[in-house]
């Protein structure tokens, strides 16, 4: 089995029950063995990345999804203090943006994420997402380190900007 085939533990941080239930279920219905643990809020995002309790045993995520309106610890601190520590900073960080300009208001943060999706609406768009979110994965994790960076300074613009510069 190779590292692009080994099931990858998925960090979600959605303050919405709704939106993290279809999250999860469109990972099942995707038939993807991927684990996702989910979260609500900044500091408990935090917590489980440190590896706090009640998440001591918990294994490190090789994915986070990150809506960045959370309560208490906002998005924006979690990213910030992801990028900022050695052992975290590796972790690719997908920002769930709810509108084409939400990428624009993370970047006014002037915090990096390594992706943008625009959040799903309904359950096809759910789907859809688990797809985006898996050719992401299979990307980063086959690129050497060079290519990955590469690739990231390539994504600027919204999620739809990136789609039609990638089909060109």
């Amino acid at each position: 089995m190779t590292a692009a085939d080994s099931p990858i533990d998925i960090l979600l941080i959605e303050p919405n029950p709704g939106d993290s239930r279809l999250f999860t279920e469109s990972f099942q219905d995707a038939s993807l063995t991927n684990t996702i643990h989910s979260v609500t809020d900044g500091e408990s995002a935090l917590d489980f990345v440190h590896q706090r309790e009640p998440y001591a045993d918990e294994s490190t995520p090789d994915l986070i999804l990150l809506e960045p309106q959370l309560p208490r610890t906002t998005g924006f601190e979690v990213l910030a203090e992801l990028k900022d520590e050695p052992a975290l900073c590796e972790i690719p960080v997908v920002v769930l943006t709810s509108s084409t300009t939400g990428e624009k208001i993370v970047k006014s943060h002037d915090i990096e994420a390594d992706y943008y999706l625009q959040k799903p609406v309904s359950a096809d768009e759910f789907l859809e997402f688990v797809q985006s979110v898996e050719e992401f994965w299979l990307t980063i994790v086959q690129q050497s380190p060079e290519e990955q960076s590469a690739e990231q300074d390539n994504q600027s613009g919204t999620p739809e900007e990136q789609s039609a510069t990638q089909e060109q």
